[in-house]
């Protein structure tokens, strides 16, 4: 594989962004869900844990999703369901990652 065949399959069309690492709008459940349903099936994009816990949970940012915020994991659960995703928390990366279902 060349080296340009190489940089094109890591990147994708605008060479700045891997295609599997988008960054989705969470102004609102509203823009989450519009960005989520213009995500190719198979791949996942992400939004910031602060966007997550605002738009999910009523908690605090640092207990959003923790053991006690059972009616946050349920909103969460309930949007990923909506729109046939699959959330994952990823606390070290300060990330939410959304991989979309077929």
């Amino acid at each position: 594989m060349g080296l340009s065949n190489w940089f094109r399959k890591i990147f994708d069309s605008s060479g700045a962004i891997p295609a599997d690492e988008r960054a989705l709008s969470a102004m609102s459940k509203d823009t989450l869900a519009s960005s989520l349903e213009k995500l190719p099936t198979g791949e996942r994009g992400w939004i910031p844990l602060a966007d997550a816990a605002r738009l999910f949970s009523t908690d605090d940012q640092q207990y959003a999703f923790g053991e006690f915020d059972d009616a946050g994991k349920n909103q969460l659960a309930t949007f990923a369901a909506d729109y046939r995703c699959k959330p994952d928390f990823r606390p070290t990366e300060g990330r939410m990652y959304f991989s979309k279902n077929g």
